[in-house]
């Protein structure tokens, strides 16, 4: 049985990266998902293929949503794991997105047909996105971690590894089979402080949605969400402002991360997206050498 279906064949891809973000598990503050969305909105991407959710889902777990359509009529939301493509301006690559809810049954076979796809398709990179809950303020800067299946590339993106060890999601199972279908993968995370990991957290989308279109190498139209994620940052100061037991825990957390890097002299290790163009051209150039 093919995992993905194809409803409309996208035109010969030029060097593809594929991102990759799931909703559920490994999204805490809705980040992955939301980073994935607004990069599908600045791309203009096109929708081209789909998985049957009838073959994944157990609707009792993952129950599908009812709504009124724009005729007034109901209609049934199901559980959605979508592949659109997008051409970037002024990139020299295109880019196949997956919008995608974790299944809850067959898991292998789920990420297997997503590597085969991107087999087939000619990917180069797959890039899968996530977000974890951590201990850091959202006063800070979001942080980003991550891996790549070559450590010279983790190294060349200056990806500080991730030191989790545990039960894994969609996107870690994804990552596999991508290293062991012979594709060059990389994983991008976002830290979602955990008191705000229950609603979107824009700040976090807006980290990786700009990371992401620094290893696609195009210049995108970001600028609504960084007015969004500012906005938010004011509502939650205005928050904390009426909720004393919270605003004393965040003022805890900045103590805390105060003294933890007190002792940091390295230089930032945030690449413009230029230089993560670069080092992702330098990389897969070497690799075909």
């Amino acid at each position: 049985m093919d995992v993905v279906h194809i409803h409309r064949q996208p035109p010969p891809l030029r060097r593809p990266i594929l991102l990759a973000a799931f909703k559920g598990w490994n999204d805490a503050g809705e980040a992955a998902s939301g980073a994935l969305e607004v990069l599908h909105t600045a791309l203009d991407a096109s929708e081209f293929a789909g998985i049957e959710a009838e073959d994944f889902f157990d609707f009792q777990s993952t129950r599908p949503t009812v709504r009124r359509a724009d005729d007034g009529e109901r209609a049934i939301d199901w559980p959605d794991n979508a592949f659109s493509w997008a051409a970037p301006q002024g990139a020299q690559r295109d880019v196949i997105l997956l919008d995608g809810t974790e299944p809850n049954l067959r898991w292998r076979a789920f990420a297997g047909g997503i590597a085969e796809l991107a087999v087939d398709l000619g990917v180069e990179l797959v890039v899968t996105l996530g977000a974890l809950q951590v201990d850091v303020p959202h006063t800070r800067p979001v942080p980003i971690t991550g891996g790549a299946s070559d450590g010279e590339l983790a190294a060349q993106l200056g990806l500080p590894r991730s030191t989790y060890e545990g039960p894994t999601g969609m996107t870690g199972v994804l990552y596999h089979a991508s290293v062991e279908s012979g594709l060059t993968a990389v994983s991008l995370w976002a830290g979602v402080p955990h008191y705000l990991a229950g609603t979107p957290f824009l700040s976090a989308s807006l980290a990786l949605a700009e990371r992401v279109a620094g290893l696609v190498g195009a210049d995108l139209p970001l600028e609504e969400l960084a007015r969004d994620a500012a906005g938010q940052a004011d509502d939650i100061q205005a928050l904390l402002a009426e909720d004393e037991d919270l605003a004393e825990y965040v003022g805890e957390l900045e103590e805390r991360f105060a003294t933890a890097h007190a002792d940091d002299n390295l230089p930032d290790p945030t690449m413009s997206g230029d230089e993560l163009a670069a080092e992702l051209e330098r990389y897969l150039r070497d690799r075909s050498d």
